[in-house]
């Protein structure tokens, strides 16, 4: 029987702030067993068409380099609550398949409503470390189908505890991503899940952030491509 492998949703190259180039990154997730992995670069307004272009660009000319599945993402990031359906929809129209919202982590000056704009927003597909989470916030999240991330990220995972409780509460799903930036960000499967249990989910919380719900979004896109 096939092990496991990792999916993850929200990572970065060197197309925003990541320091390795796609090709890089797709590697390291390979030589770590990953089976899917989203490069979500940072984007706003002024990048967005770049981002996703570059990235289709390595899908379509690629495609049987690394033995992982390549998601093209990107994370809007501190665009303005008012800004993220516009964006999010026009990202998707140009191709994106996973379309993070960067959340109010509580280390960096996210502006208020930004959480309950990308819960709302169709086009979103990841709310990421979103902080102080209300319950309000997580129950839109469970009525649209947005996921909510645990993180392994430093920082950004200071409220992985919080965000857990409020999600269980209200049934939002949830999926573990790393928010990877460089190489040494990139974690296992089995890391993924201690961090998971880490935040508070049970052994069976842990497998529906880790491997169900991961595999569901990928499943999704694949079906669509």
């Amino acid at each position: 029987m096939n092990e496991p492998k990792r999916i993850d949703l929200h990572t970065h190259s060197l197309l925003s702030d990541g320091a390795l180039l796609p090709s890089e990154l797709l590697r390291r997730c390979a030589v770590r067993g990953f089976e899917a992995v989203a490069i979500t670069d940072h984007a706003d307004a002024s990048n967005l068409p770049g981002i996703i272009e570059a990235l289709q660009r390595v899908v379509t000319e690629q495609r049987d380099d690394f033995g992982v599945t390549l998601l093209v993402g990107v994370e809007l990031t501190h665009v303005g609550p008012g800004s993220i359906d516009g964006l999010a929809r026009r990202a998707k129209a140009l191709g994106a398949e996973v379309v993070v919202v960067h959340g109010e982590t509580i280390v960096e000056p996210v502006a208020p409503g930004t959480n309950r704009a990308a819960v709302e927003c169709d086009a979103v597909d990841v709310l990421a470390h979103p902080g102080f989470l209300t319950l309000e916030e997580a129950r839109i999240a469970a009525a649209r189908g947005r996921y909510v991330e645990i993180t392994t990220r430093k920082g950004h995972a200071l409220t992985n505890g919080h965000v857990a409780r409020t999600c269980l509460a209200a049934g939002a799903p949830m999926v573990v991503n790393t928010d990877s930036h460089d190489p040494d960000d990139l974690v296992d499967l089995s890391f993924a899940q201690r961090v998971a249990a880490g935040a508070g989910l049970s052994e069976a919380q842990v497998l529906e952030a880790t491997l169900t719900n991961p595999r569901a979004l990928l499943a999704r896109i694949l079906a669509a491509r």
